[in-house]
């Protein structure tokens, strides 16, 4: 007996319709700005005069060699890459054992503390940044009061130490979530064979819950990357380092002052294109490793 697939009613078929144009429009949105900055970083100051979606004349290459070197963001994307890999190692070292302990002991301050993870989730984070700022800003007058250099602000090592810090609610929430799908079996075995509760969790958990933390740290790498108001903050020296996002900006008022908008675009271009690029390479993997953290919890 052959089964015949029941043919979609006319309502299914136009809410089919109203959702694919809806998605095309969304599609259209972000795609087209893409392009256009895209095909403006191309364009030589003249031809910004004109008509803005006209095609460039030539592939005027010259606008990213300046912003690379002339506008400083190769220097600023180092920094940028420098800040992220230390604050996603910081994030690491601190949230895999505590994600593996809360999700696998029981202890008396364990509901605090998983209360406390969990409540962190629901803090924004540009809401804390002023506060931030003012203890960084006592502990450089502390440094310079007992003769020392100040170290707080303008400083990469303490942009990623904040970076980590506030990404550790939420990591945390993912990580633990994951462990607990993982089985006991695989914990007890360990201890048969006499491994301690720290080589179980480092040589047995950790590369079992792989996923969740390749998911981890591409989510927190877009995050990092693309953050602009924290550094902002806690680099405000005009003769300091500089991220990525920060940098573009300093770039966009010198630029626009100097009429040079090839740069600047070129500039954007090398901001977007890493993290477009990561996403699009794991958009498929990020998606389904938060999902599965999400199932216990």
């Amino acid at each position: 007996m052959q089964y015949h697939k029941p043919r979609p009613t006319a309502s299914a078929i136009a809410s089919r319709f109203l959702i694919y144009l809806v998605l095309g429009l969304l599609a259209i949105l972000i795609i087209v700005p893409l392009l256009w900055v895209f095909m403006a970083s191309f364009k030589q100051n003249s031809e910004f005069y004109g008509s803005p979606w006209v095609l460039p004349e030539g592939l005027y290459f010259q606008n990213y060699v300046d912003a690379w070197s002339k506008a400083r963001m190769g220097d600023f994307m180092l920094n940028s890459a420098v800040t992220t890999a230390m604050a996603l190692g910081m994030l690491l070292i601190f949230a895999l054992p505590a994600a593996y302990v809360l999700s696998r002991f029981r202890f008396r301050l364990r509901r605090l503390m998983n209360i406390s993870f969990m409540g962190g989730l629901f803090i924004n984070v540009n809401y804390i940044v002023v506060p931030i700022f003012l203890m960084l800003v006592a502990g450089d007058k502390q440094l310079r009061a007992w003769g020392a250099a100040p170290f707080f602000l303008n400083n990469l090592f303490m942009l990623a130490l904040v970076y980590a810090a506030t990404a550790l609610p939420f990591t945390v929430y993912l990580l633990s979530g994951y462990f607990a799908t993982l089985p006991v079996a695989y914990e007890e075995a360990a201890y048969i064979d006499g491994a301690s509760n720290l080589t179980t969790m480092v040589r047995v958990m950790f590369p079992l819950a792989l996923p969740a933390i390749i998911t981890v740290i591409l989510f927190n790498f877009l995050s990092f990357w693309n953050e602009y108001i924290i550094a902002m903050t806690l680099l405000s020296s005009s003769t300091g380092p500089k991220t990525l996002p920060v940098g573009l900006m300093y770039l966009t008022k010198a630029q626009n002052a100097r009429s040079e908008f090839g740069q600047l675009y070129a500039g954007l271009v090398l901001v977007m294109l890493p993290t477009l690029i990561l996403y699009m390479l794991v958009q498929r993997k990020l998606t389904q490793g938060m999902a599965l953290g999400g199932l216990k919890g």
